[in-house]
């Protein structure tokens, strides 16, 4: 493994998974506090009440991000925090992310925080949510007042975290809030998103003035085809359709890519919430592009799905989510990108793998996640080597935490938590994650 000095090795969390405190510092629930609460929604009913009660515990994990030896801390705000009814700015719920920020860089680690990890607020939701034209503006509002008290203490933004899951999660497929299945809403959805991501990049570049540099965050798969059959290649194109060039194309081509558009026809009577200018606004130019990395997929051609496309068995070691390990795909898809999408600096803002741990003696010996870890780091070694320019790596998670439908039963943290007690235990991968941090010190200093 070999990476330059200003490389940026960080780790990654969001509000709704750790921080707690659902009621605390004039909070309003958002959509996710709902969709917790119905029943059949989430493993066991479980919510992010208390979570890793982060809320009341920063300094401590402050702390522990210090001793990790981190460059950068990723963080989400809780819009239900900033605006905890419609128009109504609450300044004690943005008191939090001051002083957390404050904390951050007095303790030399750079916070670079999103404003939208999927904690929509209940009164957005109720007054129509992201399928309504006007989200465009309550997002611009919210992010307003997020650049206006916190731009000096932030050291990057990200407008929104994986709109995928956000919108075709949330609006299509219903496993994550507000659990919609609706392909129409999915895409007006996504379209507002979007649109709103375009937007905030402008307003921070122009009505701010503002150096400090902005991206957003896609997830993204490389997908491919179980055989060279004509179906099956059918099948990956329609796959990296919904799953990859949906998000893509709009931010870097300002196009929606026509294949999907005919393909989502069926559901979607009418484009024209699609108005003029939108796709220059979402392909506003970003300073960077944050890149979510978990796993590959691979498709074989099924008539019965809507896009003729279903997963395909795949003998590749997995990940406690079911997930492929991969690697080398990583790869392939960041080549991908470099070549059909774009030049900017790449920041992986999230990677990481769910084990079932288990505390023995007081140690958490994570043999797997470590070495899923270390591969893809030097994935990234490999990937730089090549010219590809990744300029940051944030480990998924700090904390094992609230895993969205799966509530607590994954844990993707390199801290395990004892949720009863709030007990920080740190896994074998959080010592190995800091020794590769330290390695790269260690070897730039003989290298000076």
């Amino acid at each position: 493994m070999n990476f330059s000095r200003d490389f940026v090795f960080g780790t990654a969390t969001s509000s709704y998974q750790i921080e707690g405190a659902h009621n605390e510092g004039g909070r309003t629930p958002s959509i996710w506090d709902t969709f917790c609460a119905t029943p059949g929604k989430v493993y066991e009913q479980h919510n992010g009440d208390n979570a890793c009660d982060h809320y009341h515990r920063f300094e401590e994990d402050i702390q522990t991000l210090k001793k990790l030896g981190v460059d950068a801390y990723r963080f989400s705000i809780a819009w239900p925090r900033i605006f905890p009814e419609k128009g109504r700015y609450n300044p004690e719920g943005m008191a939090f992310y001051k002083n957390l920020a404050k904390r951050l860089r007095e303790e030399g680690i750079k916070p670079a925080v999103t404003l939208y990890h999927w904690d929509l607020p209940m009164w957005a939701h109720e007054e129509g949510g992201w399928i309504s034209r006007e989200s465009v503006e309550w997002f611009k509002d919210y992010a307003r007042t997020c650049f206006t008290e916190l731009d000096s203490l932030v050291d990057s933004w990200i407008t929104h975290n994986e709109p995928w899951c956000a919108g075709f999660l949330g609006y299509h497929q219903g496993v994550h809030a507000p659990g919609h299945t609706n392909m129409e809403e999915a895409v007006k959805a996504v379209h507002h998103m979007l649109l709103s991501h375009g937007e905030a990049v402008s307003m921070l570049k122009t009505e701010f003035s503002s150096s400090t540099p902005i991206g957003i965050t896609l997830n993204l798969s490389p997908i491919y085809a179980k055989s060279d059959s004509a179906n099956d290649q059918l099948a990956a194109n329609n796959a990296d359709g919904y799953s990859n060039r949906w998000f893509l194309d709009p931010v870097f081509k300002g196009t929606y890519p026509a294949d999907m558009m005919n393909l989502f026809s069926k559901y979607v009577h009418s484009y024209d919430f699609i108005k003029e200018g939108d796709m220059e606004t979402i392909s506003v130019p970003c300073d960077f592009f944050g890149i979510n990395y978990y796993s590959r997929a691979i498709v074989e051609f099924s008539a019965a799905q809507d896009f003729m496309s279903k997963g395909a068995f795949s003998d590749y070691e997995k990940t406690g989510m079911g997930w492929d390990i991969a690697p080398d795909e990583f790869k392939d898809l960041i080549i991908r990108l470099r070549n059909e999408y774009t030049d900017l600096p790449i920041y992986i803002t999230e990677n990481g793998a769910a084990y079932d741990d288990e505390v023995v003696n007081g140690k958490v010996h994570d043999v797997l996640r470590t070495r899923y870890i270390e591969q893809h780091i030097q994935a990234v070694s490999d990937l730089n080597d090549l010219g590809m320019n990744i300029q940051g790596y944030y480990l998924w998670s700090l904390l094992d935490n609230f895993e969205w439908s799966f509530g607590y039963d994954k844990r993707f943290g390199m801290i395990y938590v004892d949720f009863d007690t709030q007990e920080r235990i740190w896994k074998d991968s959080a010592y190995r994650y800091a020794e590769i941090i330290k390695q790269r010190e260690a070897s730039l200093q003989i290298g000076s």
